[in-house]
């Protein structure tokens, strides 16, 4: 459906729409329609005008939610266009509004945020090439290094140094772009742009240097970190990182895969433990924790009772929590507030179904996510799962892929989901009647795709046809068989498949060594 634009938005575009033209004219454009402008340029990819807007910023401040977000004129919102051209286009004016040979008192710009780019699967700009997350990183470092080295060279335009604009980014670090990072960091006090980091995640680096590169970004200032594929934190590494470096404003922490395993627990492990959650306990801010395939079985309480402020996001995906853990949650002051869930790879219906109950109707006030993949929900379990559901009014995304459930019920949830008002998002698995007879669950990758296709596609459509018949055509129903979309490993999935078959490799050859030595 067409958004609306006003006469303003539309005056606008039209100015826009030929480049050189609105190039020659921005010098007596009023100040205050420069947002104006940016807008009805991203949305037209006129990165050339995009450019020369950013180099002639007038305001105190560019901020990229602000921008691109919900407006009077125009009520789109394009922070999900992370379109190259543009975005390019911003960095590179952003470069040349440090360079111009405008005078000071002209130059009012004093922050820039980046913060507010989403990143999404699909790509609605004209180019459909995105610059994600690590992309955004990668220029940034290399622009505010280049520009220092430019303004360094025979000190060209010193009075670039009396420049200080912060620019607010989300970084994302890799192996690959470390060393670029490391230096815009290291430099930052020099460099009229200074990076400020807001949030971190790392993928594919060694310890030593996310500890290095960690210090550099000023935890102090962070407000979200992710440590996720393939960097090997465990629990002591994790203890040392919250001893050595304090993080108050820090609202959300990812923890990669096994940075707690209680099977392996000692005495000093469980003092560990009681350290770890008593350091996370002093950040007043966080709000999100989550800490998939940890095993922390009868070990939830002691890791989240230390927390003073309760969570509103919780993923404890695959985790082996016991009916204790499970107790635990439900009956905490957690529950009440938890927005987004994740109980993954959890046995819910025969196990602790009334636990589970009891934390959905405690939670379902504010709950927003649910995600339920791999928890062994069958047909017998359906009318629990409904009752369960029922609480949740305010569900906007409700994941459950990987259960054994069949077209007949499947239908039947459907029915029930068409009944929840503000319900956007549904993943659902392929039917357990569309696999071969004996598949066993959870399917392992290899078996995953020996489904019916055809008989998939029947079902699907069926299931469509329910929402469609209820008025729903605002339900994306769909089965992404191998996970959700993950913008940033996308990005780097080459790297991240390099770095397994390495990691693979090594692992082998100790295995080698070790059978030849015995």
């Amino acid at each position: 459906r067409a958004t609306m634009k006003s006469l303003r938005f539309i005056s606008a575009e039209v100015f826009v729409s030929n480049a050189e033209s609105a190039r020659k004219r921005l010098g007596g454009v009023a100040h205050n329609l420069f947002p104006l402008l940016f807008k009805a340029s991203y949305l037209l990819e006129q990165g050339e005008v995009i450019h020369d807007l950013v180099e002639n910023w007038p305001l105190i401040d560019f901020n990229m939610r602000k921008l691109l977000g919900t407006t009077v004129d125009y009520q789109e919102d394009l922070s999900h266009r992370t379109c190259s051209v543009c975005l390019e286009s911003c960095l590179t004016g952003l470069r040349d509004y440090v360079l111009n040979r405008s005078s000071l008192y002209m130059k009012r710009l004093k922050v820039v945020d980046l913060t507010g780019i989403k990143d999404v699967e699909v790509q609605f700009c004209e180019c459909k090439k995105a610059m994600g997350r690590w992309a955004r990183t990668q220029m940034l470092s290399k622009i505010c290094l280049d520009l220092l080295a430019y303004l360094q060279q025979a000190h060209r335009n010193p009075d670039a140094f009396e420049i200080n604009i912060d620019v607010l980014i989300d970084l994302f670090v890799t192996e690959r772009n470390y060393e670029l990072v490391v230096q815009a960091l290291l430099k930052r006090c020099h460099c009229p742009l200074k990076i400020c980091c807001v949030a971190f995640r790392s993928d594919n680096l060694a310890l030593q240097k996310f500890f290095y590169i960690i210090k550099l970004t000023d935890p102090s200032s962070l407000r979200k970190l992710e440590i996720v594929h393939n960097v090997r934190l465990e629990m002591e590494h994790l203890e040392i990182l919250f001893n050595t470096m304090h993080f108050p404003l820090l609202m959300s922490l990812t923890l990669p895969a096994r940075t707690f395993n209680v099977r392996r627990f000692t005495a000093t492990d469980e003092q560990m433990l009681c350290n770890v959650a008593e350091k996370m306990g002093e950040m007043m801010q966080l709000t999100e924790l989550s800490v998939p395939y940890s095993i922390l079985t009868g070990r939830i309480q002691k890791l989240l009772s230390p927390l003073k402020t309760p969570l509103k996001m919780l993923d404890v995906s695959n985790c082996s929590l016991n009916l204790a853990d499970m107790d635990y949650l439900a009956s905490s002051f957690h529950a009440n507030h938890l927005e987004v869930l994740d109980l993954s790879g959890h046995d819910l219906s025969d196990i602790y179904p009334s636990i589970f109950l009891k934390l959905l109707r405690h939670s379902s006030p504010v709950l927003r996510s649910l995600t339920l993949e791999d928890c062994n929900i069958q047909d017998t379990h359906i009318n629990m799962l409904i009752l369960g559901l029922s609480f949740c009014q305010k569900l906007q995304e409700f994941k459950f892929l990987g259960n054994p459930l069949s077209s007949r019920t499947l239908k039947h949830l459907f029915t029930f989901l068409c009944e929840l008002p503000m319900l956007k998002i549904v993943e659902f698995p392929v039917p357990r009647d569309c696999y071969p007879v004996g598949i066993t669950y959870p399917i392992d990758d290899a078996s995953l795709c020996t489904y019916d296709h055809q008989k998939y596609e029947r079902v699907a459509e069926e299931l469509k046809l329910i929402l469609l018949r209820a008025n729903r055509e605002d339900v994306k129903a769909s089965t992404p068989l191998f996970g959700s979309y993950d913008a940033a490993v996308q990005e780097t999935n080459n790297e991240l498949g390099a770095c397994l078959i390495k990691s693979f490799k090594e692992t082998l050859e100790k295995f080698t060594t070790s059978l030849k030595m015995s």
